[in-house]
């Protein structure tokens, strides 16, 4: 006959067995048809008399702890728990269904919809464990069980026990060991040296959703050498950089640059996911014929530069509808200035006249964080024609240093005339330093007010181009949603390859991401309305980008509202940057 503990749980058979112990499937004889249980049966590795009573305290502690979260539907209810014979038992209900280990297989990467319901469905039980202070410890795939009855997924084998008698294990020997509970591949660097934190589970299902958005084992990946972060993105070029963004900042080695909490992570996913919902038609509104002459009235009245002086240049705008079909094509001109950086390179400035705009996405367009659209007015300054190019990044990365070093040839994608990349907000702000040193005229990356401005150039459609974008009019994958498919190049294109904006400026959709000056806010809520540079007293806050890139994404990303932010070290071959020269003195 099957053994009986404490005189109760009939075992049927061993689920399985660890360091830490066993765990059976057992009957519960007191309750009518005797229901299934799983029992876990937890055993010291000492028998000091005064370890175990001290175990017996510890243990009852932390089993009162699990007990008191009560019933949860995605968290397995602590039925009983009890000492026998020196050995520790948790009673716990039976969840029936198969490990989440059996759903993520090498070589077969979820879609990007299947990972956001996967962050979803551990998040939101993990979110009811840390608002009542308790971390999980050992969140990996086997500990996740998709439950049969109605398929979802449930949080199981918390490591909280199983710490505490670990360190009795390790107490009093005369090489005290650190306390390792977890598992490689899913356990951060602080909690391998024994101080796990609520972020430390952040990193766990973090890890689990890369594995399954890559296809690819979590002990399979890389780190880089000098970061010790995790190389995951180039095997994930089917995720969007807003889903990549959340779960670089779930992994992230210090655990001071991840999510606090999973309310805070979970929230992000949720934000996320509004973000997948289709843009609505918008009615195109071109300026009318009159709007037109005043604003080239205006480009041409507007004062020159401190030194040299302005000349003109024709082109074409165009616009497209919903489908994206050419329906106006406009000439133009827009007055600049050349600046002029030594051996035969020269940097193009064009006129953005000042004015008045609505910043920010209206209610049926973008994210939360484009909201609230606010008046904004905007002094006149110059902005580069173009994305800064590899030739003039290596003239002024040559020019005597002002801060730090700048590396003079960073990019992936090699070429004179492609826009530079793999380049910081640090490096970017080295950058505008020695170019104002140089030219004595003052250089700086453009507030983000600036770029939205300079991007809509008078328009109030999604794009500057109007209700959508083509691979025609941009460097991007070629998704917009339900949208056919474009061209996929897969690579940053020479600047000016496609048509410019009513101002005459190049690739303001796509080909590289934009660092701009601000720091990141979460909302438009307390805004500056004048077009200035909006900084936070803490310096580590992150950097806004815009416009988007060549790489995977939907254009809706490359929306002239949209915004994303990056820590200011980061260097990836999406990010690179354009200039602006003030005309009022900031």
């Amino acid at each position: 006959m099957s053994p009986v503990l404490a005189g109760r749980y009939q075992i049927e058979r061993e689920l399985g067995k660890g360091g830490f112990g066993l765990t059976y499937l057992a009957r519960d004889l007191h309750l009518p048809g005797y229901p299934l249980c799983v029992v876990k049966q937890l055993k010291p590795q000492f028998k000091s008399p005064k370890k175990l009573k001290t175990a017996q305290r510890l243990f009852e502690t932390e089993a009162k702890a699990l007990q008191k979260l009560g019933k949860y539907p995605q968290i397995p209810q602590l039925l009983a728990y009890f000492t026998e014979e020196g050995e520790f038992y948790l009673v716990q209900e039976y969840i029936q269904g198969h490990e989440l280990s059996q759903e993520i297989h090498q070589g077969q990467p979820w879609s990007e919809e299947q990972v956001i319901q996967l962050l979803k469905d551990i998040l939101t039980p993990l979110k009811f464990l840390h608002d009542r202070q308790v971390i999980h410890r050992d969140i990996k795939p086997n500990n996740l069980m998709r439950r049969k009855p109605d398929q979802t997924l449930v949080l199981i084998d918390f490591g909280a026990v199983k710490q505490h008698l670990s360190e009795l294990t390790q107490w009093g020997e005369k090489n005290q060991r650190t306390v390792r509970i977890g598992t490689p591949g899913y356990m951060p660097s602080e909690q391998a040296v024994g101080q796990p934190k609520f972020c430390s589970d952040i990193y766990a299902v973090g890890m689990i959703s890369i594995e399954a958005l890559t296809g690819k084992p979590a002990l399979s990946l890389p780190a880089d050498p000098e970061t010790l972060e995790i190389i995951w993105q180039p095997f994930a070029t089917h995720a969007s950089p807003r889903l990549r963004e959340v779960l670089q900042n779930m992994v992230r080695y210090h655990f001071n640059s991840r999510y606090v909490s999973a309310q805070e992570a979970l929230e992000e996913v949720n934000r996320l996911q509004t973000l997948t919902v289709p843009t609505p038609a918008l009615d195109i509104v071109p300026l009318k014929p009159a709007q037109l002459k005043s604003l080239e009235s205006t480009l041409l009245s507007l004062p020159q530069p401190y030194q040299g002086s302005l000349s003109k240049f024709s082109f074409e705008v165009v616009t497209v509808n919903a489908w994206g079909k050419i329906i106006q094509q406009e000439n133009r001109e827009a007055q600049y200035f050349q600046e002029d950086l030594g051996e035969g390179i020269v940097l193009d400035m064009v006129v953005i006249p000042g004015g008045e705009f609505l910043m920010g996405s209206p209610e049926r367009e973008g994210s939360d964080d484009e909201k609230p659209q606010h008046l904004v007015t905007v002094p006149p300054f110059y902005m580069g024609k173009f994305l800064i190019t590899q030739a003039q990044w290596r003239r002024v990365a040559s020019f005597p240093q002002v801060n730090i070093s700048l590396e003079s040839n960073p990019s992936y994608f090699k070429g004179e005339n492609l826009p530079v990349e793999q380049v910081s907000w640090y490096d970017c702000e080295e950058f505008c330093a020695r170019l104002s040193q140089y030219t004595g005229n003052t250089y700086r990356l453009p507030s983000e007010a600036e770029w939205e401005y300079a991007c809509r150039a008078g328009t109030t459609t999604p794009f500057h181009f109007g209700e959508t974008l083509t691979t025609d009019l941009a460097n991007y994958d070629g998704n917009y949603i339900d949208d056919p498919e474009g061209k996929n190049r897969a690579k940053t294109t020479p600047v000016g390859s496609f048509p410019p904006n009513g101002f005459g400026l190049y690739d303001m959709h796509g080909n590289l991401w934009e660092w701009c000056a601000d720091h990141w806010h979460d909302r438009y809520d307390r805004a500056p309305t004048d077009g200035s540079i909006w900084l936070d007293s803490d310096e580590w806050t992150r950097r806004v980008i815009r416009g988007g890139s060549w790489f995977l994404t939907y254009s809706i990303f490359r929306r002239s509202a949209d915004r994303n932010h990056r820590n200011a070290g980061d260097r990836y071959c999406t990010f690179g940057l354009r200039v602006v020269h003030p005309i009022v003195p900031d």
